[in-house]
């Protein structure tokens, strides 16, 4: 062999050396980052956080103060706030990798998402409004349809700018939520047991939809061998039969099921602290706490590398039948505490 072939060999193994070595580093670096990325976000102290936002803005002593649905108020900005800027910022609508691949922390964000858009369409339409007839809160009207904005949208307008002009019009309601007289209309929260319950309908709605679509991810949700007669019979009357999810599809639930929960955590302590007179004069306090202690719980650490599916009382755990228990436990509590609010 001549000296020439043996340099032009030993120079293609070094090119090629170095694109292995090069792919390599590459891949690592997705896999760290989508590691990062794909964490759930912590939970957060929604008082402090309204503090800080009340100080954050204050121009004298009395501006610091926190009105009546304020608290609400900043945990639904501070939720947005979280979805865009946590680790890796919004998922949903990344295009290329690691984020593209990152399909559980991705359900997650819609999951916490829906229960965003709900309790914001509450606030536009029942908390901040006095009776069916007042004038809708400008502000809010602003920000309820931004938050319904697409949640995938790369292009522009951008999911992400749209989502940061719904935060800026719910920092406007809150600042004027702390305006007393002036040419600026002052805004209005309404802590009534009869907005509580309008709401708390539309919680129920989600945990149950939550609870019934983790429950058919469990190894025997099927119409067929794997139910009882009386789940046929249940699944005949309604017209529905239960379908059980492809396994593909398991840790999608899973992850939407725990991003809805994060949110509605902090949600339900801001309507603790903000309906706190109404829930004991109606003595539900303690439901609401049974909501929180189930969502809680609900939000356990994950220590398997994978949504696992096994049987009830197999070898392995059946992680959405665990999640499926919390969530119809708060969706139980959440039962309780409409009729309690529904009283006279």
């Amino acid at each position: 062999m001549a000296a020439s072939d043996t340099m032009y060999d030993t120079k293609s193994k070094g090119i090629l050396w170095g694109f292995g070595g090069f792919a390599l580093v590459v891949v690592i670096v997705l896999i760290v980052l989508g590691a990062w990325w794909g964490r759930e976000p912590d939970q957060f102290n929604i008082i402090d956080a309204a503090q800080e936002r009340a100080k954050a803005t204050a121009k004298d002593t009395e501006s610091e103060k926190m009105p009546v649905g304020y608290v609400y108020s900043n945990t639904l900005a501070h939720i947005a706030e979280f979805l865009l800027h946590k680790s890796g910022g919004y998922i949903t609508n990344d295009v290329a990798p690691p984020g593209v691949l990152l399909d559980n922390i991705s359900n997650w964000e819609y999951g916490a998402l829906v229960m965003l858009r709900d309790a914001t369409a509450a606030l536009r339409n029942h908390f901040a409004r006095d009776q069916s007839q007042s004038a809708e809160d400008p502000d809010l009207a602003i920000a309820e349809p931004l938050f319904n904005y697409s949640h995938d949208s790369w292009a522009l307008p951008s999911t992400e700018a749209e989502y940061e002009k719904g935060i800026e019009s719910l920092h406007k309601y809150m600042a004027r939520l702390q305006k007393y007289g002036g040419n600026v209309k002052q805004a209005q929260f309404y802590p009534r047991a009869d907005n509580l319950w309008q709401y708390t309908e539309v919680i129920i709605k989600r945990l149950g939809g939550l609870s019934t679509r983790l429950a058919a991810n469990s190894s025997g949700a099927n119409y067929g061998p794997g139910l009882t007669e009386l789940e046929r019979e249940a699944a005949d009357k309604e017209g529905t039969p239960i379908t059980k999810v492809s396994w593909l599809e398991i840790d999608d639930v899973f992850y939407e099921a725990r991003g809805a929960s994060w949110a509605l955590l902090h949600i339900l302590r801001a309507v603790k602290h903000d309906f706190k007179d109404i829930l004991l004069d109606k003595r539900a306090m303690r439901t609401v706490d049974i909501m929180i202690k189930a969502l809680e719980n609900a939000l356990t650490p994950v220590f398997s590398p994978m949504i696992l599916n096994g049987d009830g009382f197999g070898l392995f755990a059946n992680y959405s039948l665990s999640m499926a228990n919390y969530i119809a436990r708060a969706n139980a509590a959440a039962l309780d505490l409409r009729d309690i609010m529904n009283r006279g």
